[in-house]
């Protein structure tokens, strides 16, 4: 037991732990005002739920890291949940709840759940278990890779009509980067990027020409856009989120205005405690807090991409391929929207941001993640005992 308990990685175990208690920190300080003007609730309102999600996700964490990350290539399993996760999807339509302008919630009670955070993961262990078991013919891209690519294209359609483009762009970033990883040739990723060029302008055209363009394209949707082109000539509208971001950012400096003493949460700054708690961070802690975020959560997914490179099990090499790019595309995505680099598309930042469906995800993914290391690990203990000669070993009893 000690052996195996050793064997996982605490680095990241303690890194995993610190963001998550730094965002039940920052998610009171930033919610506040929000939980009183807005809820109509107790200051601490958010934070209470959000320590609740991070009891419940810590517990996920721990079941998933004992449980072997293998059992999940099972075709069986497979196939029960991406058939399951099709039909929540689609169940959606039916008794999903709709806010802010998309249908991506089950409400139960008080509760609310986001199938669309958990289609990550089932994404992530199908293409990584698919992929890990084609090896041998990679590179036939008719046969091996294009197969899965239809069934994800599948659920990055039943997200996207939602309307929730933020999800369905992510699923798909972190597919790409599976798919790239997966052992193909240069030659086959140009083949396949080709191919997919060609499907994507075919339908874009198709839009187009039935006149669909602007039910893809609604209004809400083309002010992201308008607004992060010119957020301070549209101050008082489409870019009033993007700009007083900005100005939080600007306010901290080097060290912020304090823990607590942010202006911008005072109803200025949007869903302060959500999309934008980069903003706040910046605005109370300054440099040195979103120093700590961004050097945390880069470690993580260095780390894994790293390891992912020493082991030996492709499946088990995907699974932490595709956990760590979810995890970086989350922080890219969050943090360009939130600096005014993209776009703002409704990304929460990893561990840190308020939202029990996206913590609940992120903590089983860094459960397996450590299952996995923590068998490539005793894997290699076990390798190195079997290379040493017995003649060394007896000399050293």
């Amino acid at each position: 037991m000690k052996r195996i308990i050793k064997a996982y990685d605490f680095p990241i175990f303690i890194a995993v732990v610190l963001l998550c208690l730094f965002g039940l920190v920052m998610i009171y300080s930033s919610s506040m005002i929000t939980a009183v003007a807005r809820y109509k609730e107790p200051m601490d309102f958010f934070f209470e739920k959000q320590k609740m999600a991070f009891i419940i996700s810590f517990l996920a964490m721990i079941v998933t890291m004992i449980l072997p990350y293998k059992m999940y290539k099972n075709k069986n399993f497979l196939m029960l949940m991406m058939l399951g996760m099709a039909g929540i999807l689609l169940l959606l339509f039916i008794f999903g709840h709709t806010a802010g302008n998309a249908t991506s919630w089950f409400k139960i009670g008080t509760k609310s759940i986001q199938p669309a955070e958990f289609s990550k993961l089932a994404m992530i262990i199908y293409l990584a278990a698919i992929y890990g078991k084609r090896q041998d013919r990679i590179n036939s891209i008719d046969k091996a890779v294009i197969p899965p690519i239809f069934f994800l294209v599948f659920i990055c359609f039943l997200i996207g009509i939602q309307p929730d483009y933020g999800t369905a762009a992510v699923i798909f970033l972190i597919s790409s980067t599976m798919i790239i990883s997966s052992g193909m040739s240069f030659k086959s990723i140009f083949k396949l990027s080709l191919i997919t060029s060609i499907f994507v302008a075919i339908f874009a055209l198709g839009i187009i020409l039935t006149g669909n363009l602007s039910s893809v394209f609604s209004e809400n949707k083309v002010s992201r856009f308008t607004g992060f082109a010119d957020p301070f000539g549209q101050e008082g509208g489409n870019g009033y989120q993007l700009v007083n971001s900005l100005y939080a950012i600007g306010s901290g400096g080097l060290t912020g205005v304090g823990l607590g003493d942010s202006v911008q949460k005072y109803g200025y700054l949007p869903e302060s405690h959500t999309d934008f708690i980069i903003s706040v961070i910046a605005e109370e802690l300054g440099i040195f807090g979103v120093g700590f975020v961004l050097l945390t959560l880069g470690f993580i997914v260095l780390r894994g991409f790293i390891l992912s490179a020493k082991c030996k099990d492709p499946f088990g090499s995907l699974l932490l391929i595709g956990i760590s790019s979810m995890i970086g595309i989350q922080v890219g995505i969050n943090i360009g929207g939130a600096t005014g680099l993209i776009p703002i598309t409704g990304i929460t930042l990893p561990f840190i941001s308020y939202g029990g469906s996206s913590l609940l995800l992120l903590m089983i993914s860094m459960g397996i993640f450590q299952n996995v290391i923590m068998r490539m690990n005793l894997l290699e203990q076990k390798e190195k005992v079997i290379s040493i000669p017995k003649d060394e070993i007896a000399s050293t009893k």
